[in-house]
């Protein structure tokens, strides 16, 4: 059975229980909090290191985490601020366009069905998005996430949140449409 995130933050709060608690946050958490990141970061290896952050971050702030916000929101929030930081010194140390990337002829000439075209397209429409679009698309597409959620994860209003994901929607359609 898996304990509720107030019986989390009760054995966190727990001197004796700390780490216990924790590592049950982690257990519960990593899993969805490592797909936010990658879809972000896209790279499996700068994904674990984001999620190392993130959840170091979590265990330097859970002392102070007041509870009138949800714990989920709280560590979504910590993962999107630690994706936007990555993806920000990356674009430092990288100039690179994806369309000169020595796999990327590969990928566009490689014979994969329709579907698997598809999702190449996907992936290299959703990382030319700007970071807080990435975020924003990531958590409403593949998280579900409702604005209001978000609202407390981005740290920004819905009307703001509806605005950056309509333009996402439209930046990715006409990427993947040729336009």
């Amino acid at each position: 059975m898996e304990l509720t995130d107030g019986e989390i933050l009760r054995l966190f709060r727990d001197p004796e229980q700390k780490k216990k608690g924790f590592s049950l946050l982690v257990k519960k958490y990593q899993k969805p909090l490592y797909w936010h990141i990658r879809r972000m970061v896209s790279q499996h290896e700068d994904a674990n290191d984001v999620i190392q952050n993130t959840f170091l971050k979590a265990w330097q702030g859970l002392d102070n985490f007041r509870s009138d916000a949800q714990l989920y929101t709280w560590l979504y929030r910590i993962a999107t601020n630690e994706s936007i930081n990555f993806l920000n010194k990356e674009k430092k140390h990288l100039a690179i366009d994806i369309d000169d990337a020595p796999n990327a002829q590969y990928m566009e000439s490689s014979s994969s069905p329709d579907g698997d075209l598809l999702k190449i397209k996907l992936t290299s429409a959703i990382e030319r998005l700007p970071e807080k679009q990435r975020a924003v698309f990531s958590l409403r597409y593949f998280e579900e996430m409702k604005y209001e959620e978000m609202s407390v994860v981005m740290e920004t209003s819905v009307g703001a949140l509806k605005a950056s994901y309509f333009h996402a929607v439209k930046k990715i359609e006409d990427y993947i449409l040729g336009n």
